[in-house]
């Protein structure tokens, strides 16, 4: 049974039994402690939790999922990848344990031909915690599972809570027994290489505390409302439905396999080294295509970071099965084929999944020609100095300069028998993400714990955001925290967060920064709002400080928010919709939407293009945009099931998660797209639309930045006094201005090179005076002194290699020159080399004189340069070459 027809039977097994099925959410997991998606049950945790309530009693799912904590070992062993499918069913106080098990029982020995997946009865074992006599009663009195076929476990495999106090409660797993082939009898408890786990009931009744580990919680009691959530990993099925003997013999991971043997000529069950390299590539490159299909691109922070690695490891394991060329192409397009029945987006995207995909190689196998070379270089040195380990700052450097993942470095090197500093390299990256996160704030949470939130969630629900239609209102004061701390009461020069139970005021989200203004309490008091976010779904938190009186939690107020700055966002956020359309009739679909920023006049909008934009088509995507404004086209909101606003072509957002109701924007025939944003009512609000420019922000990623209405005509005001100007000094008109600034660069070009030429010509006018100057130290031809000050390190270091050149007769000539440039001393040392067979080197010479100067320098033996802070100093490094020509010679 392939893998689509074991997903097919599960949602309409679970279909057909009264569950809603819920398509798959994004791998980018919207929730701020996780980068990914790495189980079945993360979109359904704020329901788990309470923190919103279920629109559905009964639901079923099969979610993408990646994990990546034990990366370093897929390939190596049969059991670990980085992408699953996870098969879910759930209950929110529905049916429970009886009605989970009898549905899961059910479903697996249910003959193929009757919709089942036909698994028999007697290779089944059931798994309960030890404690929980309920289950192991249903399985055995109602379902007829044999006594000895159940076994009893403890808490660490049969127990299950998020980790934090909240839910939990006992599990009880189904294993597959795969025969005597694959191990000893005994059941689970004894083998479960033998015993494979293919499904986990979780029987969520019980509400723990705090604690730590996996059994190290107290349980504070029952929860009113009794809820379920099951896993089935598909892959796991599909290996014993496909009797196949591990899961990358699979069909979805097997032709990948079997295209990897076609590119590299590698036979897969020829050895251990190269099927480990088969399955890492197999692994890989489909976990990419998925990842790069929900819109993640590579990057080195976050998520973008965890494609990187993946996408590496993988060209980098074809390079070691022999492929000298890319292969990405070919590699993705075989993935796409393979998972496009499950996942048609990946079908209809292809083209900008190939695009980012194809870029991140490139990059990566330039990186790899330079980054393979310093590392060698690394290796050679730490051999030859008796380490065995690769020092941090290296490392770094290999990460920060060429792109190579620490997880890449740790390889290369253990393959060349030596470890990694990883304490040093991770203090590194340390030090560079503190230095670029030193100004940034938490902006969602300010400083207060999730919990206060939802309690205020719990107790007066979702804030009604009435800023649609309205820009001021009535309202009422329902939660308030100062500084962090929830509190009844706050007064003037508090920093407080206030919650309303309605406001005008837009949380930022979806691209659009939150709007500003002021709650003014019927007390008289008056809060000045800066920010506004909504650290828990539903729940806006208005941030600022309170200017007068005091605030006290159940007050009424008055909320407005600054109008004008409102419309100028909206004027911003509409023309982000058009230049997305715009750019995606000029460049096609892969033009995709990745991010944009909308604020008072300005806007900034990133989208996937694997090249420049050529400037001729931004001019005509700028131009199409204002032929839109003129048009006057219409501009309204529509809120429909999201099934009809993609039958309409509405364009959603990488990353964002929807709902079965979403707000479709519409800009008369032009742009349609899912937002939850403020627009204007008429393209002709805009006014103008001006494109400052477009430039890369990472692999496959471009930026446009741009401005609107009031702040588009100040540019070009500014633009057209500047061109005024130049007219005025060139004497010539607009169009003229271009070829004229260039004949004077031209010139200007040809004066510099002239001047370049005299000065140095000049400068080594002086080179017989020197060669004049030499005096014999103990055999060795020493040049010192002092050229004027201002001459250039390049005319210096000519002179220096000058001089040197004409001491003739093979003789040993040290020649060392000093200069001071912007009132620092610099100085260049050559030998020649009858000196270097006399032990004088120029490095060492240069150290020498450096130290001496305050600062530092090297180079080769032959000709060196250093410098340093203190050009009074000059006279002194002169003397200290001299002793040590003396000491060495």
């Amino acid at each position: 049974m392939e893998s689509a027809e074991i997903r097919r039977r599960w949602l309409s097994f679970f279909e057909e039994r009264g569950h809603t099925v819920v398509p798959s959410a994004s791998l980018i997991a919207d929730d701020p402690t996780l980068l990914l998606v790495p189980a079945g049950m993360v979109p359904f945790k704020p329901y788990f939790l309470g923190e919103v309530k279920p629109p559905f009693s009964r639901a079923s799912s099969v979610q993408k999922c990646v994990r990546t904590p034990d990366i370093e070992e897929v390939g190596k062993t049969t059991r670990h990848g980085t992408f699953f499918q996870m098969c879910g069913n759930f209950s929110f106080g529905d049916y429970f344990k009886e009605g989970a098990i009898k549905l899961a029982w059910e479903l697996l020995t249910t003959p193929v031909e009757h919709g089942g997946y036909g698994l028999e009865p007697e290779k089944l074992w059931i798994t309960v915690y030890e404690q929980d006599d309920e289950a192991e009663r249903i399985w055995r009195d109602v379902v007829g599972v044999p006594a000895e076929r159940i076994q009893r476990l403890g808490m660490g495999p049969n127990f299950w809570s998020m980790g934090v106090p909240g839910p939990c409660g006992p599990c009880s797993e189904i294993n597959y027994d795969r025969g005597p082939e694959f191990g000893v009898e005994g059941g689970p408890a004894v083998n479960d290489e033998r015993y494979v786990e293919i499904w986990n009931l979780v029987f969520m009744q019980y509400e723990r505390g705090e604690g730590s580990g996996k059994d190290d919680f107290p349980i504070l009691g029952d929860l009113p409302a009794k809820n379920i959530d099951t896993g089935l990993g598909l892959e796991r099925l599909a290996m014993i439905l496909q009797g196949v003997q591990n899961m990358y013999e699979t069909d979805t991971l097997k032709v990948v396999i079997d295209k990897a043997t076609e590119l590299t000529g590698v036979r897969y069950g020829a050895n251990h080294e190269s099927d480990v390299s088969l399955r890492v590539v197999a692994d890989h490159m489909r976990t990419s295509v998925m990842l790069i299909g929900d819109g993640v691109t590579p990057g080195n922070e976050g998520r973008g970071y965890v494609l990187r690695r993946i996408m590496r490891r993988a060209v980098r394991n074809m390079r070691l099965l022999g492929a000298t060329g890319p292969v990405v192409q070919d590699l993705v397009d075989t993935v796409i084929e393979t998972m496009g029945e499950q996942y048609p987006e990946l079908v209809t995207d292809r083209k900008r999944i190939e695009t980012v995909a194809l870029a991140e190689e490139a990059a990566f196998l330039k990186a790899l020609r330079g980054g393979t070379n310093i590392l060698d270089t690394a290796v050679t040195e730490t051999k030859s100095s008796g380490g065995t380990v690769l020092s941090g700052d290296k490392a770094f450097l290999l990460h920060d300069t060429w792109g190579f993942p620490i997880d890449l470095t740790l390889e290369m090197a253990a393959e060349q028998g030596l470890s990694v500093d990883e304490d040093g390299f991770r203090r590194l990256m340390k030090e560079q993400r503190d230095r670029a996160k030193a100004d940034a704030k938490a902006k969602k949470t300010g400083h207060a714990d999730m919990t206060a939130y939802r309690e205020i969630a719990d107790t007066s629900g979702a804030t009604r955001f009435t800023g649609y239609t309205s820009t001021e209102g009535e309202t009422t004061v329902v939660g308030l925290l100062v500084n962090g701390v929830p509190s009844p009461a706050a007064t003037e020069g508090d920093e407080v967060e206030v919650v309303l139970d309605r406001t005008p005021f837009y949380a930022e989200g979806g691209g659009q920064i939150a709007d500003q203004g002021r709650i003014k309490l019927h007390s008289g008091a008056v809060i000045d709002v800066r920010d506004v976010q909504q650290p828990v779904p539903g729940v806006s938190v208005h941030k600022g400080s309170v200017q007068v009186g005091e605030v006290t939690v159940g007050a009424t107020a008055y909320a407005a928010i600054d109008v004008r700055r409102r419309r100028a966002i909206a004027r911003a956020h509409s023309a982000t919709h058009l230049t997305h359309q715009a750019l995606r009739d000029a460049l096609g679909p892969t033009a995709a939407q990745a991010g944009s920023e909308n604020q008072p006049g300005r806007f900034r909008f990133d989208f996937g293009s694997p090249n420049a934009v050529p400037g001729a088509v931004l001019t005509d995507v700028e131009q199409k945009i204002n032929e839109v404004l003129s048009r006057e086209l219409e501009v309204h909101a529509e809120v429909m099931p999201i099934d009809e606003a993609k039958r309409q072509g509405a364009i959603a957002e990488f990353g964002e998660k929807y709902g079965e109701q979403v707000r479709v924007v519409t800009i008369g025939d032009f742009s349609k797209e899912l937002c939850g944003g403020t627009h204007v009512h008429n393209t002709a609000q805009l006014g103008l639309v001006k494109l400052l420019g477009e430039s890369s922000i990472g692999s496959g990623v471009r930026r446009i930045e741009a401005l609107v209405g009031v702040d588009a005509y100040n540019f070009l005001a500014k633009e057209h006094t500047v061109v005024a100007q130049l007219q005025e000094l060139v004497k010539g008109r607009p169009e003229e201005l271009p070829e004229k600034i260039s004949a004077m660069l031209g010139k200007l070009k040809d004066a510099e090179k002239e001047i370049e030429k005299f000065r140095a010509e000049k400068v080594l006018q002086a080179a017989a005076g020197l060669v004049d100057s030499a005096r014999d130290v103990r055999g060795v031809a020493l040049v010192t002194g002092r050229v004027p000050d201002g001459t250039t390190a390049d005319d210096l270091r000519r002179l220096v290699l000058d001089v040197r050149g004409r001491i003739s007769g093979g003789r040993p000539a040290v020649v060392a020159l000093f200069t001071t440039v912007n009132g620092k001393p610099l100085t260049v040392i050559a030998t020649n080399e009858a000196a270097r067979e006399r032990g004088l080197k120029a490095g060492e010479l240069v150290r020498t004189a450096a130290k001496t100067l305050g600062g530092g320098g090297g180079g080769k033996p032959d000709v060196a340069q250093g410098g340093g802070q203190n050009p009074e100093a000059v006279g002194e490094a002169i003397a200290a070459v001299e002793r040590l020509v003396v000491e060495t010679a």
